[in-house]
């Protein structure tokens, strides 16, 4: 899953996400925090963002639901597509599943294309293979080089607590 949030407290609200998760989600890695040019909306501030690897039992809808209440537990409103926000909480990908719904797609449509969240993703899991693209985490980023707007903020022991 990648967090982000670039209004207020950043790094609370995506501590406090983490924890929020924990009830349905064995976090097994948590990236780093890095800092990133918003995307889209240019006119907000940067934003935070982290990639987390986990296991749940919930199936892919569930977990979309359950993630979608912790972001309106910790306050998140819809306000502009793609503009600021205390949290946002992305399935990036579940397994190797390749799907697409009404509400969910996975994996995530842009992943490839997101330097925000393939800089972090590569991080824990470089050799994640993306299953309609078929390339590594590694790869996907590589192809976006030069990486322009991610830069490192605070090692995962250091905001994870």
């Amino acid at each position: 899953m990648g967090l982000g949030s670039n209004l207020g407290e950043r790094e609370d609200f995506l501590r406090r996400a983490l924890q929020l998760l924990g009830p349905v989600v064995t976090v097994r890695r948590v990236s780093a925090l890095y800092e990133t040019a918003p995307v889209g909306y240019a006119a907000q501030g940067p934003f935070l963002n982290a990639v987390v690897e986990g296991e749940t039992a919930l199936a892919p809808d569930e977990l979309l639901a359950y993630v979608k209440g912790v972001e309106r537990q910790l306050g998140r409103t819809e306000m502009v597509r793609n503009g600021p926000r205390v949290v946002d909480v992305d399935i990036l990908s579940y397994d190797d599943l390749a799907m697409e719904s009404p509400e969910l797609q996975l994996p995530h449509p842009r992943l490839a294309e997101r330097a925000f969240a393939l800089v972090p993703l590569a991080e824990i899991a470089p050799d994640w293979r993306h299953p309609r693209l078929g390339r590594t985490a590694a790869g996907l980023l590589a192809a976006l080089a030069p990486v322009a707007g991610v830069r490192l903020y605070k090692q995962s022991s250091s905001w994870t607590g």
